[in-house]
């Protein structure tokens, strides 16, 4: 499950915002000031995304914001009671990814941060991304638990594609004038060659979740089994 830290000095809101991202199916680090919300986070590098109140003791929002950005671009949101805007800019010049004014609702709060985590290509949920696999469309970078999978740019803006919208079938004809474009002429089984060379770089990962869907294309599945 993907980690977030909740900092906040007061006790009721940093537990109200932490049950419902509890049950959503986050968990939760929970730091009473910005000192212990930096120590969280140097010791939990992985974390998916930072709620930072502003007005917190030790260290203020702002500040966290800074040394955490410094050091990481993890999606930060920052939570407090202040609406002026100089506190929104100074929010998001510190490295703010989001800003949000108390009282809140914790339900809009959820969606906020699930649309954070998305617009940062971070959500990851139960599966951890794509069951493991990590796509960087910037960097042409994939990697399996961490590891770099070495692919051909063809091979890469296959599997891209077909992540794009996962269980959905892609027939070798989309696949050929997405990747090949539309002026290739050559022979469409060369989608066929570069899957199965795919599939063998992604080893198990690709045995259970690349299919081949018979007489029509190619997919990516959550279960083999289905």
């Amino acid at each position: 499950m993907s980690k977030i830290i909740v900092a906040d000095d007061e006790q009721l809101i940093r537990s109200l915002v932490s049950d419902f991202l509890e049950k959503a199916g986050y968990t939760v680090l929970q730091a009473e000031d910005g000192a212990k919300a930096l120590e969280l986070f140097n010791e939990n590098r992985d974390v998916a995304l930072c709620i930072l109140d502003i007005m917190m003791p030790e260290l203020d929002g702002w500040e966290v914001c800074r040394r955490i950005r410094s050091a990481s671009d993890v999606p930060i949101m920052l939570l407090t009671a202040r609406s002026q805007d100089f506190d929104q800019i100074t929010g998001f010049d510190s490295g703010a990814d989001d800003y949000v004014t108390k009282p809140f609702s914790p339900v809009v709060l959820v969606k906020r941060v699930e649309a954070l985590l998305r617009r940062n290509g971070a959500l990851k949920s139960e599966k951890e991304g794509l069951w493991g696999l990590v796509i960087d469309p910037e960097a042409l970078d994939v990697r399996l638990d961490g590891k770099k999978i070495d692919l051909t740019v063809k091979e890469f803006k296959i599997l891209e594609k077909l992540s794009q919208a996962v269980g959905r079938v892609y027939s070798r004809e989309q696949l050929l004038d997405d990747v090949w474009g539309y002026d290739y002429f050559g022979d469409i089984r060369t989608v066929d060659t570069h899957v199965a060379r795919l599939r063998t770089k992604l080893g198990e990962w690709g045995e259970a979740h690349l299919k081949t869907v018979y007489a029509v294309g190619y997919k990516l599945q959550e279960n083999s089994d289905e």
